[in-house]
Parts: structure tokens; sequence; C-alpha cells
């Protein structure tokens, strides 16, 4: 084999290669130039959780606690608390200078502020529009802007990858903290574009700063980063879980069980009255993208039917890059009201504000087909599209 033919089979091994595991998030870059000058010499509050980790999983938290030309002096934790700890939901308390954005307040107060002169977000999220994490970033953007104090966003990948973008866009009138601003279901965008995006749709007049990842691309999912999966929350356990999440969380406004209290959270739907043979056989027979189901029963140890033997599926993604996961849950509501009309349910107004919309649901009970829902959120979500493309920093 000629020298240059070498190379050249050298050069794309490397560029694969290269392509798994040389991510650096925000916090690995943070103490180099010019990102470190931001926070030199200052007193800093991070908004934090166990996710809030470099590449070589050294804490942010530990790092700035420790670091000699910087001082630490406020900790703020977003829904599940600064330790990853509480369910879905639990309200947390603040202790000390350790504050809590999802108890009494959503946003840091006057008082947290008070000594801090930058404010750091470094939170892992799943680029879905109901994870509260981005609706955390949002007010803490509101509040630093009002008190006139620097924010920066240290960058993390968007896990179920950058460029899929998906569902129904945010429809005025159902903002709330599962759905702070006009997105769709899954947006396509990490935190730090987000960001950027917030401040100047919004006009928040945040002194935003982003911290970028290095050797990203939008079509990279989590496990071609070479990063560790550390859970965002407790039931996303898997980037599996998180993969299906987009679609699946809408099942959270049913009374189906979603599979909270299993190994299986949001890969798992059932409910005791489910015919789950049926279920995943219809299902199967659309032959949908990049996806298939199965029968398979579970007993929660927790939350919806806790202790009781439910009949369900599971949902197992065989392409990631067809499986459309917020149509793929119309699907399955649509065939669940089929085989169980009088069983089902709607929490009306959690199915509506996790969906962005009534229409959806309205839709749904009046049995239009599904594919009529998807065309009808295409306009708004096209509109989102050209709107999202000047606030991307990866390709």
């Amino acid at each position: 084999m000629k020298i240059k033919a070498v190379f050249a089979i050298l050069t794309v091994i490397s560029f694969f290669r290269g392509m798994e595991g040389t991510v650096r998030v925000g916090a690995d870059r943070l103490f180099e130039s010019p990102y470190f000058d931001w926070i030199k010499g200052k007193r800093v509050g991070l908004i934090s959780n166990p996710t809030a980790v470099n590449s070589q999983l050294e804490s942010t938290m530990d790092i700035l606690a420790h670091h000699p030309d910087l001082k630490l002096v406020a900790l703020f934790g977003p829904e599940h608390g600064i330790l990853g700890q509480a369910q879905a939901g639990r309200r947390v308390s603040s202790y000390g200078n350790v504050y809590s954005l999802y108890g009494k307040t959503r946003a840091p107060t006057t008082e947290m502020l008070k000594d801090v002169d930058v404010l750091l977000y470094d939170l892992q999220d799943v680029g879905v529009r109901f994870y509260t994490y981005i609706s955390t970033m949002f007010l803490s953007m509101q509040a630093a802007a009002e008190k006139r104090i620097p924010f920066i966003v240290l960058d993390r990948p968007n896990p179920i990858d950058g460029s899929l973008v998906e569902g129904p866009v945010l429809q005025s009138g159902f903002e709330s903290f599962v759905g702070i601003y006009a997105l769709p279901v899954r947006y396509g965008m990490t935190a730090g574009e987000l960001a950027q995006m917030f401040n100047q749709q919004t006009r928040l007049g945040c002194d935003l700063k982003v911290v970028p990842l290095a050797g990203w691309h939008r079509q990279q999912w989590y496990d071609q980063t070479g990063l560790e999966w550390i859970l965002p929350s407790p039931n996303l356990p898997t980037l599996a879980a998180a993969t299906v999440y987009p679609g699946l969380c809408l099942i959270e406004g049913t009374n189906l069980s979603e599979g909270r209290g299993t190994t299986r959270p949001f890969e798992f739907v059932g409910a005791p009255w489910l015919n789950s043979q049926e279920l995943a056989e219809n299902l199967n027979r659309l032959k949908l993208p990049g996806v298939r189901f199965r029968s398979q029963n579970f007993t929660p140890t927790f939350s919806k039917y806790q202790g009781k033997l439910c009949q369900g599926i599971q949902i197992h993604v065989l392409s990631r890059k067809s499986f459309q996961p917020v149509t793929v849950v119309l699907y399955l509501l649509t065939q669940v009201r089929r085989l169980h009309a009088e069983q089902l349910e709607f929490k009306e107004k959690f199915f509506d504000r996790l969906a962005g919309n009534s229409w959806i649901r309205e839709a749904l009970m009046h049995g239009k087909p599904v594919e009529e829902i998807v065309d009808q959120w295409q306009p708004a979500l096209q509109e989102f599209k050209k709107k999202r493309e000047k606030y991307l920093l990866y390709r």
C-alpha cells in the first residue's frame, strides 16, 4: 500500500475518533483565556447540581470553592435540588448560602444576590421545552439583568442531538414553569444558544456571556461525546430515557403510568386496565419509523399505580435519527383511546401545559388523525427553525 493511501486511511480514522470523545464542556474551558478574566477576583454565584462537572468528572462547585483567585459565595439549586436528590415536583428548601430555586421562589432574590458579582449557570439539560432547568436559566437571567450582574452560561451538549427539532411551538397564554418561552417540545439547541435567544428575543438586557463547547457538532448524541452520563434528574437515569422523554413525558398528563417508580421511566407506559398485547400489536402495525413496541408488565414502586401490576409496553428505539418521540406518543394515545375510550383520562390543565396548547388534547379526544395534528403544528415549527438559525454556535 502506498504511503499516501496509508496516511489517508489514518486521517479518516483520526477524524472519526475525533468525533467520539473529544468534547470539552464549558466547565473545562472556564479557566482558560479569555473566559477566566470574566470571573477572576470576583464573588461568584453558581447555579448547579451533580451534572456540573468537567470532562474529568471534577465538580465545578469544588473547583470554584478551592480556587485562590475568586470567591464562591452562593450556590443555587434547580428542581431536584443542588444535590439532585428530590423527586419531580418536590419543593426544596434553602439553607445557609445554598439557595433553592424550586421552593419559595423560582428565581434568585435580591437578598440571595446581595454578595454576588457574577452568576454562573452550569447544568446539563435534556433539550426539551418542559424540562425546567431552562426555565430556571431564563428567570435567573432576568434576575441578573435587574441587578446588573453578569450572567455566564458554561455550555453543555444537547444530549439528544442538536439538529432535530420537533413538536408544537408553545402557544401564547400557555406559558408556565414547564413552558417559559415559545419553543417547540424539542428545540435542538444548547443552553448557551438558548440563553442568547432568550436574551435577544425577550429583550432581557442581560449582560450574557457563553463559555462554548469545544469539539461538539450538532448531530452528535451524548454517547458520542466521550462524556460520562450523569443523571440530570432522578427519572432520567439513561440516555435511552432522555431519547423518548420529549414525547413520553406527555403521558404524565394522563392516567397512564409513564414508568416512574421503575428502572425504565418513560420507556415503560401502562396501567392495570391496559390491553398491552393488543396495543403493542396495533402500534407495530403502523410501522412508525425508528421504533418498535413490546408488551411489558411492570409494578411501580412509587408514583401512579404504586404497588399495582400494570399491563404495559416498552418503547424500543431502533433508529434515533428517524424516531419522532412527540409524534409517536400521539399515535400511542390514539391507539389507547381506541382500545379503552372509557378508561383513558386526560389531566386537562397539566397535559395542556406540557403540550403548550389545548388543541392537541381536543384533537385527540375528537379522534382527529395524528397526521393532521402534526401538519397543524408545522407552520409555527418552520418559523421557529428560521428564528433559531441566528443563535446557533455550532455546526
